[in-house]
């Protein structure tokens, strides 16, 4: 809250303040000049006057603190465009606000160049940085050199399509005589512009092969990570079925009786004739 805001909002308080004051203070000024003659002077009455009188003192103390604010001049108003920043900064802080500013700066500066012979151009430059803006966690090394001559061959390029487009704007209110001049400097500018963006396309290019070649091991096979991988996961397994057979009770080996009609015909017949 800016220091002109804090001002106003404090004399509204105190008149506020002041109002409510009067009010109470005459409210009990009449309620003890009605009651106060009404049964004879008591304790009563005595706390109504004193409250009374308290009243009337803030209300009037009140008044005065809003009189001598309201002499003092207000601070100046504050930059709107200092206001904005504050206001942009406080929405960047979470990540979701981050990418909607982003958002409304791209599109703002993509409204300047509608129309223009560079607005092709100006929307491989956004993909191309989007992608790199997606590479450059990974870029470590020897890559973080090529990241930062990215970002200032992007801020001239921005630079640069703005000016043709500006250029191109004031093409149709040049006299005839010195239009011509302006359309070839429009026309290389123009070049200069798609050249740069074809080189920075090219650069994101080779920044994504770093990384691409980067998440390869150095020897042949799958990488060490993987491995790694797949051998926890084996052990794994075999501790559950080594788990899985300690745990689990021995099957009872159950010796079946013999039957009648289990046992054969010869044993049968032979178990008779011992018996006669």
């Amino acid at each position: 809250m800016d220091e002109r805001t804090r001002y106003f909002r404090r004399l509204r308080r105190l008149r506020g303040s002041a109002r409510r004051w009067s009010v109470m203070g005459g409210g009990l000024t009449a309620a003890a000049a009605v009651l106060v003659p009404y049964s004879g002077i008591g304790i009563v009455d005595a706390v109504w006057a004193g409250a009374a009188g308290s009243s009337v003192a803030l209300a009037w103390w009140r008044w005065s603190d809003h009189r001598a604010l309201a002499a003092t001049p207000p601070p100046p108003a504050p930059d709107p465009a200092l206001t904005g920043q504050r206001l942009a900064a406080a929405i960047e802080r979470f990540p979701a606000g981050r990418s909607v500013m982003n958002e409304m700066r791209r599109q703002k500066n993509r409204y300047v160049l509608r129309g223009s012979a560079v607005a092709l151009a100006w929307d491989r430059l956004d993909r191309a940085s989007a992608t790199l803006t997606g590479l450059a966690g990974r870029l470590t090394g020897p890559g973080e050199g090529a990241l930062l001559e990215a970002a200032t061959a992007e801020h001239w390029l921005r630079d640069l399509g703005q000016r043709v487009a500006s250029i191109e704007r004031a093409i149709p209110i040049t006299p005839v005589e010195g239009r011509a001049a302006i359309e070839q400097s429009h026309a290389s500018l123009a070049d200069q512009f798609t050249t740069g963006v074809d080189a920075f396309e090219r650069l994101v290019a080779a920044a994504a092969s770093y990384v691409a070649e980067d998440g390869h091991p150095l020897t042949e096979g799958a990488h060490p990570a993987l491995s790694s991988l797949i051998d926890a996961t084996d052990r794994l397994r075999g501790l559950a079925e080594a788990l899985t057979e300690l745990k689990r009770p021995p099957a009872a080996s159950v010796r079946p009786e013999r039957t009648a009609a289990m046992e054969r015909p010869e044993d049968v017949a032979g178990s008779a004739g011992t018996n006669r």
